[in-house]
Order: C-alpha cells, then structure tokens, then sequence
C-alpha cells in the first residue's frame, strides 16, 4: 500500500522544529516542512506494527538470536620480552621507551 494512502497523524511544523532542536539538527523552514509529513507517515508505520504486536509477541532488540562470537579466553604461551623488546628503538627497565610529550612528571 503507497505510504500516501496511510492516514498518518499530521506532525506540525513546529512539533518537528522541537524534535530537531532535541536532536540538535539545524533545519531550514522549508525542510521542516518537507519533513513534517514524512515523519508522520513513520509514526503511522510504527502505530500499525504496535497493532500487530500482541501480548503472545515477546519484545526483542534483534530479529535474530544473539550469541556470543568471542573465542574462549585461553592462556598461550607469548614472546618473550627479550624478543618483544629487541627491535625497539629505545628500552627502559624492559619496557618500550617512547619520548615524553605531555611534559607530565615521572
């Protein structure tokens, strides 16, 4: 069904002038008035899916089910800091030794 055949709530002019000003989104009059009808068939598609959800339709954040994609958390052996350190240019008590630049004290 075209969206212009919805019977969307009319949003005024100044209700999206405030919505912008929440959003902190600088709009022209005549964005404003481009846009009040364009959010207002939005909010007639999200009355209509309301309507549809009924109290059998558990509420969600994600269409899909979410599982944990993560890899377990496994000690391995690492390099050792020798071999870490043995390209820096520049070591300090087996550390990287990197110039100072905020001029902070040690």
């Amino acid at each position: 069904m075209p969206a212009d055949h919805w019977d969307a709530p009319a949003l005024t002019r100044d209700q999206v002038a405030y919505l912008a000003g929440l959003a902190r989104i600088d709009l022209t009059p005549a964005e404003l008035d481009h846009l009040a009808p364009q959010l207002a068939v939005i909010l007639d598609a999200v009355a209509r899916v309301r309507e549809v959800a009924g109290e059998d339709v558990p509420l969600t954040s994600h269409p899909l089910p979410l599982r944990n994609v993560f890899r377990a958390d496994e000690v391995r052996p690492c390099l050792p800091a020798d071999e870490a350190l043995a390209g820096a240019p520049a070591v300090e008590q087996q550390r990287f030794s990197v110039p100072r630049i905020l001029g902070e004290e040690a």
